[in-house]
Protein backbone atom coordinates (compact mmCIF):
# COMPACT_ATOMS: atom_id res chain seq x y z
CA UNK A 1 0.00 0.00 0.00
CA UNK A 2 2.89 2.23 0.72
CA UNK A 3 3.70 5.29 2.82
CA UNK A 4 2.53 8.18 1.19
CA UNK A 5 -0.71 8.23 3.56
CA UNK A 6 1.56 8.21 6.79
CA UNK A 7 3.15 11.23 5.35
CA UNK A 8 2.16 14.05 7.93
CA UNK A 9 0.24 17.29 7.10
CA UNK A 10 3.09 19.34 7.83
CA UNK A 11 6.48 18.74 6.26
CA UNK A 12 9.56 18.77 7.99
CA UNK A 13 12.17 16.75 9.21
CA UNK A 14 10.69 16.39 12.89
CA UNK A 15 7.14 15.72 11.90
CA UNK A 16 8.38 13.63 9.05
CA UNK A 17 10.82 11.58 11.79
CA UNK A 18 7.55 11.46 14.37
CA UNK A 19 5.21 9.92 11.51
CA UNK A 20 7.30 7.38 10.52
CA UNK A 21 7.29 5.28 13.46
CA UNK A 22 4.17 4.80 12.48
CA UNK A 23 4.51 3.61 9.32
CA UNK A 24 2.51 0.21 8.26
CA UNK A 25 3.36 0.65 4.51
CA UNK A 26 5.01 -2.59 4.23
CA UNK A 27 4.78 -5.71 6.55
CA UNK A 28 8.65 -4.97 7.30
CA UNK A 29 7.50 -2.42 10.09
CA UNK A 30 5.84 -6.36 11.85
CA UNK A 31 9.38 -7.97 12.61
CA UNK A 32 11.12 -4.63 13.19
CA UNK A 33 11.98 -2.78 16.73
CA UNK A 34 11.39 0.61 15.30
CA UNK A 35 11.65 2.96 12.27
CA UNK A 36 15.20 4.03 11.47
CA UNK A 37 14.47 7.57 10.00
CA UNK A 38 17.36 9.49 8.59
CA UNK A 39 19.42 11.83 10.86
CA UNK A 40 21.69 14.60 10.86
CA UNK A 41 22.26 18.17 9.29
CA UNK A 42 18.25 19.44 8.63
CA UNK A 43 20.64 22.03 5.63
CA UNK A 44 23.53 18.83 4.94
CA UNK A 45 25.66 19.77 1.89
CA UNK A 46 26.14 15.66 2.12
CA UNK A 47 23.17 13.26 2.19
CA UNK A 48 24.13 9.64 1.97
CA UNK A 49 21.63 7.17 1.69
CA UNK A 50 21.95 3.71 2.37
CA UNK A 51 19.89 0.37 1.46
CA UNK A 52 18.27 -0.38 4.52
CA UNK A 53 18.85 -0.39 8.87
CA UNK A 54 20.78 -3.22 10.29
CA UNK A 55 20.65 -5.48 13.34
CA UNK A 56 22.20 -2.60 15.24
CA UNK A 57 20.59 0.63 13.82
CA UNK A 58 17.24 -1.32 13.82
CA UNK A 59 18.17 -2.08 18.10
CA UNK A 60 19.36 1.87 18.72
CA UNK A 61 17.11 3.60 16.13
CA UNK A 62 19.78 5.22 14.26
CA UNK A 63 21.25 4.97 10.68
CA UNK A 64 24.84 3.85 10.19
CA UNK A 65 25.61 2.95 14.02
CA UNK A 66 26.74 -0.25 13.28
CA UNK A 67 29.78 -2.04 11.80
CA UNK A 68 29.25 -0.58 8.31
CA UNK A 69 28.17 2.69 10.00
CA UNK A 70 32.32 2.87 11.57
CA UNK A 71 33.36 1.99 8.40
CA UNK A 72 31.72 4.89 6.67
CA UNK A 73 32.70 7.30 9.65
CA UNK A 74 36.69 6.51 9.04
CA UNK A 75 36.13 6.85 4.62
CA UNK A 76 33.88 10.09 5.63
CA UNK A 77 37.05 11.68 8.10
CA UNK A 78 39.69 10.19 5.58
CA UNK A 79 37.72 12.05 2.45
CA UNK A 80 37.57 15.42 4.26
CA UNK A 81 33.76 15.17 4.57
CA UNK A 82 32.48 16.26 8.46
CA UNK A 83 30.43 14.00 9.80
CA UNK A 84 28.67 16.04 11.92
CA UNK A 85 27.67 18.21 8.17
CA UNK A 86 25.99 14.94 6.92
CA UNK A 87 22.62 13.95 6.69
CA UNK A 88 22.18 10.13 6.56
CA UNK A 89 19.82 7.74 5.67
CA UNK A 90 18.52 4.74 4.02
CA UNK A 91 15.82 4.04 1.27
CA UNK A 92 14.28 1.70 3.25
CA UNK A 93 13.75 2.43 7.31
CA UNK A 94 12.97 -0.72 8.72
CA UNK A 95 14.94 -3.92 8.96
CA UNK A 96 14.37 -6.73 7.09
CA UNK A 97 15.96 -10.27 8.02
CA UNK A 98 15.69 -13.63 8.84
CA UNK A 99 16.59 -15.16 12.41
CA UNK A 100 19.31 -17.65 12.44
CA UNK A 101 19.73 -18.81 15.87
CA UNK A 102 20.31 -15.96 18.22
CA UNK A 103 21.31 -13.72 15.26
CA UNK A 104 18.96 -11.46 12.98
CA UNK A 105 20.54 -11.72 9.59
CA UNK A 106 20.11 -9.32 6.76
CA UNK A 107 17.96 -9.80 3.98
CA UNK A 108 18.03 -7.53 0.66
CA UNK A 109 14.49 -5.15 0.44
CA UNK A 110 12.03 -5.99 -2.68
CA UNK A 111 11.59 -3.70 -5.36
CA UNK A 112 7.75 -3.73 -3.25
CA UNK A 113 9.30 -2.74 -0.01
CA UNK A 114 12.00 0.12 -2.12
CA UNK A 115 8.84 1.33 -3.71
CA UNK A 116 6.54 1.56 -0.63
CA UNK A 117 9.38 3.38 1.44
CA UNK A 118 9.80 5.54 -0.89
CA UNK A 119 7.76 8.44 -0.21
CA UNK A 120 9.47 9.06 3.32
CA UNK A 121 13.06 9.27 1.00
CA UNK A 122 11.56 11.65 -1.56
CA UNK A 123 10.31 13.69 1.37
CA UNK A 124 13.54 14.06 2.82
CA UNK A 125 15.43 14.97 -0.35
CA UNK A 126 13.01 17.84 -0.70
CA UNK A 127 13.55 18.98 2.91
CA UNK A 128 17.34 18.72 2.76
CA UNK A 129 17.86 19.14 -0.65
CA UNK A 130 22.14 18.42 -0.38
CA UNK A 131 24.64 19.56 -2.83
CA UNK A 132 26.05 16.19 -3.32
CA UNK A 133 24.32 12.99 -2.35
CA UNK A 134 26.03 9.68 -1.74
CA UNK A 135 24.15 6.73 -2.86
CA UNK A 136 25.28 3.88 -1.04
CA UNK A 137 25.01 0.58 -2.92
CA UNK A 138 22.31 -1.01 -5.49
CA UNK A 139 19.08 -0.60 -3.64
CA UNK A 140 19.65 3.00 -2.83
CA UNK A 141 20.30 3.27 -6.45
CA UNK A 142 17.75 1.68 -7.84
CA UNK A 143 15.58 4.15 -5.13
CA UNK A 144 17.00 7.08 -6.53
CA UNK A 145 18.52 6.54 -10.06
CA UNK A 146 15.73 3.88 -11.09
CA UNK A 147 16.16 0.32 -12.26
CA UNK A 148 18.69 0.45 -15.20
CA UNK A 149 21.27 2.01 -13.12
CA UNK A 150 24.59 -0.46 -12.27
CA UNK A 151 26.78 0.63 -9.34
CA UNK A 152 29.18 -1.12 -10.80
CA UNK A 153 29.42 0.55 -14.11
CA UNK A 154 29.21 4.10 -13.14
CA UNK A 155 30.34 4.18 -9.05
CA UNK A 156 32.33 7.41 -8.59
CA UNK A 157 31.04 9.66 -11.65
CA UNK A 158 29.13 12.64 -10.55
CA UNK A 159 25.06 12.38 -12.10
CA UNK A 160 23.39 15.43 -12.30
CA UNK A 161 20.17 15.78 -9.58
CA UNK A 162 19.25 19.60 -10.46
CA UNK A 163 21.69 22.25 -11.28
CA UNK A 164 24.59 22.22 -8.83
CA UNK A 165 23.48 19.53 -7.49
CA UNK A 166 25.05 15.95 -8.02
CA UNK A 167 24.23 11.85 -6.87
CA UNK A 168 27.68 10.13 -6.64
CA UNK A 169 27.17 6.06 -6.55
CA UNK A 170 29.57 3.78 -4.45
CA UNK A 171 29.43 0.60 -2.65
CA UNK A 172 27.77 0.42 0.58
CA UNK A 173 30.11 0.29 3.22
CA UNK A 174 28.97 -3.38 4.46
CA UNK A 175 30.68 -4.26 0.92
CA UNK A 176 33.54 -3.90 2.31
CA UNK A 177 33.73 -5.69 5.35
CA UNK A 178 32.07 -8.32 3.42
CA UNK A 179 34.90 -7.97 0.76
CA UNK A 180 37.88 -10.66 -0.25
CA UNK A 181 40.17 -8.24 0.20
CA UNK A 182 38.97 -4.99 2.48
CA UNK A 183 42.07 -2.78 1.90
CA UNK A 184 41.11 -2.86 -2.01
CA UNK A 185 37.18 -2.50 -1.03
CA UNK A 186 37.96 0.15 1.35
CA UNK A 187 40.35 2.09 -1.14
CA UNK A 188 37.71 2.33 -4.15
CA UNK A 189 35.16 3.27 -1.90
CA UNK A 190 37.42 6.00 -0.41
CA UNK A 191 38.14 6.93 -3.75
CA UNK A 192 34.31 7.24 -4.65
CA UNK A 193 34.11 9.60 -1.44
CA UNK A 194 36.54 11.65 -1.84
CA UNK A 195 34.95 12.60 -5.79
CA UNK A 196 32.05 13.34 -4.45
CA UNK A 197 33.61 15.70 -1.49
CA UNK A 198 35.64 17.61 -4.40
CA UNK A 199 32.62 18.27 -6.35
CA UNK A 200 31.90 21.97 -6.44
Amino acid sequence: MGAQRFLPAEISLPALREAARRCKGCDLYRAATQTVFGDGAPDARFMLVGEQPGDEEDREGAPFVGPAGRVLDRALEEAGIEREAVYVTNAVKHFKYEPRGKRRIHRKPTVGEINACRPWLEAEMRLVDPEVTLVLGATAARALLGPDFRVTRHRGEPVPRREGAYYVATIHPSAVLRAPDRDEAYSGFLADLTVAAGLP
